[in-house]
């Protein structure tokens, strides 16, 4: 039952990434922290402490940090990149196309305080974008965790994994919920509950409010089946393609614009592979404004009530294919 699936505690996802760079340092010698100006922010302090002559503090010069992050790779190191993610992205996208995607460097350009969720900071910080700008990169993987457990493993999981990667998380408090000591595997969907009616994909903060509307549609009388897609690219094509054929219809659910993120990879694989009725549940085509973290999820149509009707209406459009 998805009733069943409950939190464990509320953490912000950014702490996890801070335990995971921290418990990454201790294995791997080569792993590097650098930062804009942000170490309390992006929690480094217990890495700065533990490892001081393996962290760059390049001032507000994001830029400047991607660049030096390049040039570390070329001698084995494995540079952590860290800033705002409206600053891991769109600030610095020509540095990162021409100097990491294209020259295909093993960087790690980590982002927090990611979408409405960044809350007071408003419109200018919280990037709505950025998983689209990402993934369009050629080489580029984008990591999407969804709660301070599995944040830390992605964290942990990066290092082994040769190349580009792109990880968002957030920063409120939030449901943790997925198993402490899981084993965060790159690419691979996680089936949290099967269904045979509704399949809802979604990705960061808003698996957890996907949950919470699966409990709604549950009570209502539907099967629902709920998949994290903690990895855009590469999209775990096999897993959409099982589910979309089980269920016949599907609703994504992300803390993005609807327009160029998880919603459009997975119409993509649909579309290809299984043409079934998808409902978009993100913001559209819009910025973000000040206000608390819920409240704006609410305004902005990414909580479970707005969940739950898309749902429906993918329902009703199967039924009427």
């Amino acid at each position: 039952m998805v009733k069943d699936i409950q939190p464990l505690n509320e953490k912000e996802t950014r702490g996890g990434f801070g335990e995971g760079i921290l418990e990454v340092g201790r294995k791997n010698p080569n792993v590097v922290a650098l930062t804009a100006d942000l170490l309390g922010s992006m929690k480094l302090n217990a890495f700065i402490k533990e490892f001081p002559d393996r962290f760059v503090q390049v001032g507000i010069a994001e830029a400047n940090m991607i660049g030096i992050a390049a040039g570390l790779t070329i001698g084995g190191k494995i540079p952590y990149t860290t800033t705002f993610a409206n600053f891991s992205t769109g600030r610095v996208y020509d540095q990162i196309r021409q100097s990491v995607a294209y020259s295909n460097k093993n960087v790690k350009i980590c982002a927090s305080h990611a979408g409405l969720t960044l809350g007071e900071d408003g419109a200018t910080h919280q990037i709505l974008e950025d998983i689209g700008m990402m993934k369009m990169l050629p080489g580029m993987t984008v990591i999407v965790p969804c709660d301070f457990n599995q944040t830390k493993a992605a964290t942990i999981a990066i290092a082994d994994y040769e190349g580009p990667v792109y990880l968002r998380f957030g920063r409120p408090k939030w449901p943790n919920f997925t198993a402490e000591d899981q084993k965060f595997e790159v690419g691979k969907a996680q089936i949290l509950h099967e269904g045979t009616d509704i399949t809802l994909f979604a990705c960061g903060h808003l698996v957890w409010i996907a949950i919470e509307a699966g409990k709604v549609l549950e009570e209502k009388g539907y099967s629902v089946e709920i998949i994290n897609i903690h990895t855009i690219k590469p999209l775990d094509e096999a897993a959409v393609i099982a589910s979309l054929k089980k269920t016949g219809c599907a609703v994504t659910a992300e803390e993005h614009n609807v327009l160029g993120g998880l919603g459009d990879s997975i119409a993509q694989v649909a579309a290809r592979h299984t043409p079934v009725p998808i409902e978009y549940v993100g913001t559209n085509d819009t910025f973000g404004e000040s206000g608390k973290p819920l409240d704006l999820l609410k305004k902005y149509g990414l909580d479970a009530g707005h969940i739950v009707a898309a749902a429906e209406k993918a329902i009703q459009r199967k039924k009427k294919a």
